[in-house]
């Protein structure tokens, strides 16, 4: 017998309502046509609301209606501590920054925290942190609109530790070393990064890694890593990826996997043929990609390890001597496998584009390439490097077109490639026009929906949106996050699949994706109608060896 209340039957009644969307849930699932309630911060409803009601009631007739996306490799760390909205990803549905690529924001020594200030660019901020969890928490007590969670560093590790020196760590440092990364694992990170291409990380051998990431899977975390080479030893730098996985016992992930260089290209089938040849042995191996085919680093990765040990004052001070700039300029010229040569892999100085600088004097030089640079000043473009290193007194941000637009389609055919932007979470405004930008910062998800789904139709909408949702979360081992589920948190994307499109260029980066309407993290409404609602409910998302979910 229906029950009564006040002459009424009752109903249901919902904190948001979102009615008559077409549902993809994350899992990789066809969509389906129904609605979604929302209690508190989590998912209540998923089906027929009936005659149900909300305090908030989304009519989603002719949109897609998704979980939040998880940007695998983020760079939001410091943006998010001057501007906690995180926009240039919220306005593509991302819901959760994961960050940490190699270097993390903890753990922190006192002279790490005093390098740190130091090397601070137009983003400004006080280090009031010492370990990668009160990092995060300091994060989430500021407020952002988004979920934050975070890999601890092997780079942070060893600099904790070593310093910049070229050497193995002695038996105390390396036990030093894996009491950290059970440590910031007990406080909730995603496992162990690594990036290997980049000083001091470089300097690190293989049974290191392996020791660090032993650490990380005794908490079930995740090994993943910018492998020591995306170019001409692509190869033999997955074989050690493989190996550290193997003997670590993890599962591990390839960062922005890629095959960097033209004559390099024609790798990508054969890493694919080894990665699906390491799953069927056994081994939890996986990807994720940025959907441009132009990479973004410093001008450190044109120039040999061995310049900048020490770190980045004697990496500076070491060029200005004719003697070390003639040996640098011969290094950069010649083919290696013993190092990335992001010089040779570009192709031409041409192919390098220069985005940030940090002294005022070299500002007006952004968005020029190095080879234009190099003929403005008249010297050759390895010298014009050097110089700019040394006169900016920082790497100096570039854009690298190393790669191939038919590559960028094969890899996001594969059904274990998940997505990250590898930037920053910006916004058009402030400080942060001060600079130039990659468009993977605004674009690199909704590209994947647009681009290559919509248009392309290289995979399907539910299949893109599993990629971008349940298949990291499951990656991750997140708890109760990455799908539209009765129980789960209320990560909640609305999105218009016939207009969602990326407008930023490489002329012009700073531009705003378009299509994505309502954003809902952990059950507040973040984005109305595209725009940001004023609200920051993100929460800091704990990896599987927590101590709080022993509690």
């Amino acid at each position: 017998m229906a029950l009564e209340v006040m002459g009424c039957s009752a109903r249901q009644h919902y904190d948001v309502l979102i009615r008559g969307g077409t549902i993809y849930d994350g899992t990789g699932s066809p969509g389906f046509v129904g609605d979604v309630g929302v209690r508190g911060d989590r998912i209540a409803l998923i089906g027929d609301a009936g005659d149900a009601r909300g305090d908030v009631e989304i009519d989603a007739t002719g949109r897609a209606v998704s979980p939040g996306f998880i940007n695998m490799l983020s760079w939001a760390n410091e943006a998010l501590l001057v501007d906690g909205r995180g926009m240039s990803d919220l306005k593509q549905g991302v819901t959760l920054e994961v960050m940490g690529e190699g270097h993390s924001m903890g753990p922190l020594n006192a002279q790490m925290k005093a390098d740190m200030v130091r090397d601070q660019g137009d983003i400004r901020f006080d280090v009031t942190w010492t370990t990668l969890g009160e990092y995060l928490d300091h994060l989430a007590e500021r407020g952002v609109a988004l979920n934050v969670a975070s890999f601890v560093g092997a780079t942070t590790l060893r600099e904790h530790e070593i310093g910049y020196e070229n050497r193995a760590p002695t038996a105390d440092e390396l036990a030093r070393m894996q009491a950290l990364v059970r440590q910031a694992m007990e406080e909730g990170a995603m496992g162990v990064s690594s990036s290997l291409i980049y000083s001091p990380a470089f300097y690190a051998k293989t049974d290191e890694l392996i020791a660090l990431a032993r650490a990380a899977a005794e908490y079930a975390g995740l090994y993943t890593s910018h492998i020591r080479n995306e170019g001409d030893s692509l190869y033999e730098a997955f074989d050690e990826f493989l190996t550290i996985a193997r003997e670590a016992g993890i599962r591990a992930e390839l960062y922005h996997m890629k095959a960097s260089g033209r004559a390099n290209w024609d790798k990508l089938d054969g890493l694919f043929e080894r990665i699906e040849a390491a799953r069927a042995a056994g081994l939890h191996v996986t990807a994720d990609i940025y959907t441009y085919h132009a990479s973004a680093t410093g001008l450190d990765a044109i120039m040999p390890p061995w310049v900048q040990e020490g770190g980045p004052e004697a990496w500076r001070k070491r060029l200005e001597d004719p003697q070390v700039r003639a040996r640098v300029r011969h290094d950069m010229n010649t083919p290696s496998q013993d190092w990335d040569n992001g010089y040779l892999t570009a192709g031409s100085p041409d192919n390098i584009l220069l985005v940030g600088f940090k002294n005022p004097k070299l500002k007006p030089l952004t968005g020029k390439t190095l080879g234009e640079v190099a003929r403005m000043r008249g010297t050759e473009p390895e010298y014009t490097a050097m110089d700019l290193v040394v006169e900016d007194a920082s790497r100096i941000d570039c854009v690298f077109f190393s790669m191939s637009e038919e590559n960028i389609r094969k890899k996001v055919r594969q059904p274990w490639v998940s997505v990250c932007s590898d930037a920053e979470a910006i916004a058009p405004e402030g400080d942060f026009l001060k600079r130039s930008a990659h468009p993977r910062a605004y674009g690199s998800f909704i590209r994947m929906l647009g681009k290559f789904c919509r248009d392309e139709k290289l995979i399907t909408l539910e299949d893109a949106v599993h990629r971008m949702s349940g298949l990291p979360a499951e990656n991750l081992k997140l708890h109760e996050r990455g799908l539209l589920k009765e129980g789960y948190h209320a990560d909640i994307v609305v999105f218009d699949p016939a207009r969602v499109a990326d407008r930023a260029t490489f002329e012009k980066p700073h531009q705003y994706a378009v299509g994505v309407e309502q954003v809902f993290v952990n059950g507040t409404q973040v984005l109305e109608d595209g725009a940001h609602t004023g609200a920051f409910p993100g929460r800091v998302v704990r990896g599987p060896g927590w101590s709080g979910w022993q509690r």
